[in-house]
């Protein structure tokens, strides 16, 4: 600033600003204001004018000492999302003195200035409390005038002497104890879920007044925050006439299509897009599940093979899958893994038994998936589960849990080794400009190979492998050491095909060990023929000296990466 700023000169203005601030107000010749973010308009579109009320009531979050618990609060409690974890603090940060009483409207009278009324936001924070005595109030007709400051005290807080308080307001000491245990059983909350929009206000009151009023052991364990529901992409507004009535919507798809509809649209605190196509889609899907499964249900016969220890091995793998979505309130999550990961689960098997499941595998998996279903589309899965000879509803019978004895990483990578033959072989046909072979050829890695492949695997764990340490330590070996070139090639190729690998893939292969790929090729030979259209399909192990291999191609052959030959 330059000399004429008298007292500020020589400084930045980003240094005085805000000492000039205070000083002009000082002087009388500047003060602030409050000014909204945005014009306030009520829902009907009239202008909101704001009134300046004397004597107004404040809440002091400004409080440091109460804020510091409110945030100890929110670091030991379970968000979902976890990003909303920050917001609050935020907003916490934020708080300064709330007012939180009027002087119309409806609302509850404030205790010690009846004149006043509690403010809708500020007001019901605790209400839950309420709830958990509500069932003893009713049953023994306790009234209000009955529900003393000092009764309550000794319900939420174990103040006071049961006996003497029973005879000042009466009731006997057994209601409550009876009241004092209920709430007992009940707190604290497990999990508060509302709107992303009460983030800012309602639920962080929540949580300051419960940190106010009881000790830690009975703070809120939970908050989920969701988001607000959209209609074909944009807000909803009575006004604009842009929303649509619960009821219509369940006339028009039904309940079932109307909940799984919703619950697909987002997670989270992203804002769930109800769409009409959308809804359709979802009504019509849920009808073709519905018959699917009255089809299955009564499927017999088939072995028991391959295709069936995967399906109920995935089976396991989308059941843990699934509860930890349901879990952590991912629902979309959870519906579309349960609904559409679970149903190209069963195309595939149903694809590879050719339309002849096994029976009691195929009714382990419905069953499973009625139960996996009830809470998304409750009304088709307790016929469904009728259908089934399922004991009572299903909403009562047990969640599945996965049974890790039906694992099976080796079926897992049977199933994808044989998908993705079926994939590069279709390639291959392309390329050659061949509609139906006469023969196709499978040609799997020797035993030299895998031992690389896995030596390869197993260094992974620690980082990416070094290709000096790997040969040394190939080397060493007599019988790679005579085919140090291939070694060196094959090395090569599989620390990339490793690195390229999902983690949980190289887990799953480093519990398998070897692939058995010949009898996986083998078993599967029926299922190849019939989808590629081919009159044969035969399987060879690269060192088999017997195979039928006009093309050479035998030695192009790796681990999970078998070599083709389409005749």
């Amino acid at each position: 600033l330059k000399p004429i700023c008298g007292e500020y000169a020589g400084r930045l203005v980003r240094e005085v600003k805000a000492q000039l601030i205070e000083d002009l107000k000082a002087r009388g010749i500047a003060d602030s204001m409050w000014e909204l973010p945005a014009r306030g308009v009520c829902r009907c579109g009239t202008k909101c004018h704001a009134k300046r009320l004397q004597d107004q009531w404040f809440l002091k979050y400004s409080d440091p000492e109460w804020k510091e618990r409110a945030k100890e609060c929110v670091r030991r409690m379970k968000i979902y999302p976890e990003a909303a974890r920050a917001w609050f603090l935020e907003v916490i940060d934020w708080y300064l003195d709330w007012p939180c009483a009027r002087k119309m409207g409806l609302g509850t009278p404030l205790p010690w200035d009846p004149e006043w009324l509690v403010e809708t936001l500020s007001d019901s924070t605790i209400y839950m409390a309420f709830y958990t005595i509500m069932r003893p109030i009713r049953e023994h007709g306790i009234r209000p005038e009955q529900l003393t400051e000092a009764v309550l005290d000794y319900v939420f807080l174990g103040k006071g002497d049961p006996k003497a308080l029973a005879a000042e307001v009466g009731l006997s000491p057994e209601v409550l104890e009876e009241m004092r245990q209920e709430f007992l059983y009940w707190y604290p909350v497990d999990l508060r879920n509302s709107a992303k929009e009460l983030v800012p206000n309602h639920l962080t009151f929540f949580i300051f007044h419960h940190v106010a009023i009881w000790p830690p052991e009975f703070w809120p364990r939970a908050v989920g925050v969701n988001g607000m529901v959209m209609v074909e992409g944009e807000k909803m507004s009575k006004r604009k006439g842009n929303f649509v009535p619960i009821e219509d919507a369940v006339e028009i798809y039904g309940a079932d299509a109307t909940r799984c509809a919703l619950l697909l649209g987002a997670e989270g605190m992203d804002d769930p897009d109800w769409r009409a196509d959308n809804a359709k889609a979802v009504k019509e899907n849920l009808e073709t599940f519905y018959n699917l499964v009255l089809e299955l249900s009564g499927a017999g016969g088939g072995d028991f093979g391959q295709p069936e220890r995967w399906l109920l091995s995935v089976l396991q793998a989308r059941i843990r899958a699934i509860t930890s979505a349901m879990e952590e309130l991912r629902t979309r999550t959870a519906l579309a893994t349960a609904f559409y990961e679970l149903w190209n689960d069963l195309r595939w098997y149903l694809r590879r038994k050719g339309g002849q499941p096994h029976g009691p595998t195929i009714r382990e998996f419905l069953s499973a998936w009625a139960r996996l279903m009830a809470p998304f589309a409750p009304h088709v899965c307790e016929e469904l589960w009728e259908h089934l000879g399922g004991e009572g509803f299903v909403s009562l019978a047990p969640w599945p849990e996965p049974d890790e004895s039906k694992v099976d990483p080796a079926a897992e990578e049977a199933e994808e080794l044989i998908r993705s033959l079926l994939e590069d072989t279709r390639e291959i046909m392309k390329v050659l400009k061949v509609e139906r072979p006469r023969r196709i050829c499978y040609y799997v890695a020797s035993d030299w190979k895998w031992h690389v492949y896995l030596k390869v695997l197993e260094a992974a764990k620690e980082g990416r492998p070094q290709l000096k340490e790997l040969m040394r330590s190939l080397m060493s070996e007599p019988e790679l050491r005579s085919r140090a070139k291939e070694v060196a090639d094959l090395v090569r190729w599989a620390v990339k095909e490793v690195m390229d690998t999902p983690p949980a893939e190289r887990e799953r292969r480093m519990k398998v060990g070897r692939l058995d790929e010949l009898g996986a090729i083998k078993e599967a030979a029926p299922f190849l023929a019939r989808e590629l259209g081919v009159e044969e399909v035969l399987a060879f192990s690269e060192e088999d000296e017997a195979r039928y291999d006009p093309a050479g191609r035998a030695r192009l052959a790796r681990p999970y990466r078998p070599a083709i030959y389409v005749e």
